[in-house]
């Protein structure tokens, strides 16, 4: 079973970056696609980013486009969210997610294990 555990978040102002890390483990990390989501107080959880098991494509939601950026290093079982050019509005708990398939996801459904969770908050 696969254990996800985030890092990076904080407090920062807005314009300011962020990057989160989330460590994997429990399966082999390069076969899977791995995700990033984030959910505030009283809202769903919503998807922010995904990318492939190698790399190769990313997709974004429309919220962060050209702002964040997903990578990944297979070799370190270790998947990244660089949050640049950061609003109020991005304020939430960001959870990492391991995907079931190796191509790129952005439902809840595709995804099978989460992490606990990390506070982003910027301040205006």
């Amino acid at each position: 079973q696969v254990q996800l555990v985030e890092s990076g978040g904080g407090l920062v102002q807005a314009g300011g970056s962020l990057r989160l890390s989330c460590a994997a483990s429990g399966r082999t990390f390069s076969r899977y696609a791995m995700g990033w989501f984030r959910q505030t107080p009283g809202k769903e959880r919503e998807f922010a980013a995904a990318i492939t098991s190698t790399a190769g494509r990313t997709v974004y939601a429309d919220s962060v486009k050209g702002r964040f950026a997903i990578s990944r290093d297979n070799s370190n079982n270790t998947v990244y969210l660089q949050m640049n050019n950061l609003k109020p509005e991005d304020t939430a708990v960001y959870y990492c997610a391991a995907g079931k398939y190796p191509w790129v996801v952005r439902t809840d459904s595709d995804f099978e294990a989460w992490g606990q969770g990390t506070q982003v908050t910027v301040s205006s």
